[in-house]
């Protein structure tokens, strides 16, 4: 089987080097393009990334000598690959503009980011579960005027955790849940080494976070 020529934007943070991780030796994606920002095109992943490679898995050998490419030059990473995944830092309508631009030109993203989460016709989507959203990507791409292009993204990270069971329980008709959630300090893009007041702590508050698990599964399952 042909596998499909795969970019990863937002490559040389924590997640974006998760993903690295994840698609070595991937039955269907192959990387073929790494994009960050604009102080770290020109440059090797291995350069770009320099001391700051943050998981316990080595990073992959075949993108140690790839050359980083400017998130922003959409047309040179067009040319390099038909998809995209996406893991940026950066202001919630600058990760908006830049992932309707790369499906504009065509390009397919499937964004980490919460930016879009909440843009009526772009789906979240945990696959097992609801599938059937992505039905509406035909509306977006009426909307955006293509063809191929579009954005999907991931739910929050708690929710994927629990929403799972909540949906084997639906045919009970639960009426209240009570959840409660200790994140990895990873998903900020924190080691221990980075945040040493974490070591034998517990920082159970995070904002936002209560308002997202209210919100985001009864839209999870329709």
């Amino acid at each position: 089987m042909t596998k499909r020529k795969v970019g990863v934007i937002g490559a040389t943070g924590m997640v974006g080097q998760r993903f690295l991780t994840l698609l070595d030796h991937h039955p269907y994606f192959e990387v073929t393009a790494l994009a960050a920002s604009a102080r770290s095109a020109g440059k090797t992943y291995h350069e770009a990334v320099g001391d700051r490679w943050k998981l316990k898995t080595p990073m992959p050998a075949y993108a140690a000598d790839m050359v980083v490419h400017d998130a922003a030059n959409i047309e040179e990473m067009k040319a390099l690959c038909n998809m995209v995944f996406c893991a940026v830092d950066m202001k919630k309508e600058d990760i908006r503009a830049l992932e309707d631009a790369y499906a504009k030109a065509e390009i397919p993203v499937v964004s980490n980011n919460s930016a879009h989460r909440w843009t009526p016709d772009v789906p979240m989507v945990i696959p097992e579960i609801n599938d059937a959203h992505l039905a509406v990507i035909e509306a977006q791409r009426k909307r955006l005027g293509t063809k191929r292009g579009f954005v999907a993204v991931k739910p929050n990270c708690s929710i994927q955790s629990y929403v799972p069971a909540l949906t084997a329980l639906l045919e009970f008709e639960p009426y209240e849940v009570v959840a409660t959630t200790y994140q990895a300090i990873s998903g900020a893009g924190k080691t221990f080494k980075e945040w040493p007041e974490m070591i034998d702590n517990v920082i159970p508050f995070i904002g936002g976070e209560e308002e997202k698990s209210e919100q985001e599964p009864p839209a999870r399952l329709g």
